[in-house]
Order: structure tokens, then sequence, then C-alpha cells
């Protein structure tokens, strides 16, 4: 039996991997900021001595009142961003920049709880759940929020088949 190795492609010749780098990169500081102020129940207002509960406190009270305050389940989905998706994204910057193939099922799992979980549950909520917690402001939100479904979106069609780094995207 003879088996053939296939090269993986340097990062120079996988160039829309860099929008992922860069968004990945982003992701890790925002879950950082962001997600973990209402999983460990700061309180968000405009006049907190936290200078990251008042930022939050001024995306959420013009763009997202689930997020301002977030029933338990919802900061169980902050907190799998803050403490399971953001190390996450720096294992995944790692594996893009070497190109270790080896991140294709994690990526996928990843991807697919995304889209599943804040594409279809939050999203549903913000749009069609109860009033108090839909979004005024739906073009704000979406321009603040749709990257985090739509990119990872694109990883999942990017890790579709084996051996992702051996061919562009």
């Amino acid at each position: 039996m003879l088996f053939v190795t296939i090269a993986n492609l340097p990062l120079r010749r996988r160039g829309f991997d860099w929008v992922f780098i860069v968004f990945f990169c982003w992701a890790f500081v925002s879950c950082i900021i962001s997600d973990a102020i209402p999983t460990l129940g700061i309180v968000q207002s405009a006049d907190s001595t936290n200078i990251l509960a008042q930022w939050n406190y001024a995306y959420a009270s013009v763009n997202d009142p689930l997020f301002l305050n977030p029933p338990i389940w919802m900061r169980f989905v902050t907190g799998l961003s803050a403490f399971v998706y953001a190390p996450f994204y720096v294992v995944l910057v790692y594996a893009l920049i070497t190109a270790r193939n080896w991140i294709q099922l994690p990526a996928v799992i990843y991807a697919t709880m995304i889209v599943s979980l804040t594409g279809i549950v939050v999203f549903g909520v913000e749009f069609f759940g109860e009033p108090e917690w839909r979004t005024p402001n739906p073009l704000g939100f979406l321009a603040f929020n749709l990257p985090y479904v739509l990119i990872p979106l694109l990883l999942l069609i990017r890790m579709r088949k084996p051996l992702p780094f051996t061919r562009s995207f």
C-alpha cells in the first residue's frame, strides 16, 4: 500500500484564513471584555465603577436588553463564550497560523454550536421572544452580532473537508 502525503499550504497561500485569524483574535478580546460581565453577575450601568460594565451598558441599553438583564439561561450562553469559546479561540488561531489539520473537528463542533445556539436561539429571542428581551434596534444588534455567527459559519464551510489546510478557501 502506498501512502501519499499532501503538504499543507503556507499561510500566504491561504489568504482568507487571515480573516479568521483577525476575527478570532478580536473575538477572544471581546469575549473577555463583554461576556464575562453578565456571566459573573456584574451589574451593567452607566455609573458603574467597572469600565467594562459601563461599555456593556452603553451597547446593551441601546441594542440588546437580553444582554443587559440576562436570564439565567443567557448567563450560561455568555459563560460558554467567556470561559469555553475564548480559550478555544487561542487554540484555533494557533492552528490556523501553523496549519494544524487536527483543528478540523473541534472547529466544526464549535461552529455548529455557535450557529445553532447563538444564530438560532439568541437571535430568535432577540427578534421573536418576549417583548422585554426583543432588540429595540435590530440594525444595531445585527451590526454588532451578525459577524459572530457569519464568520463561524464560514469557518464551518472552510473545515468541511478533510485536511483543510491543503487547499485555499
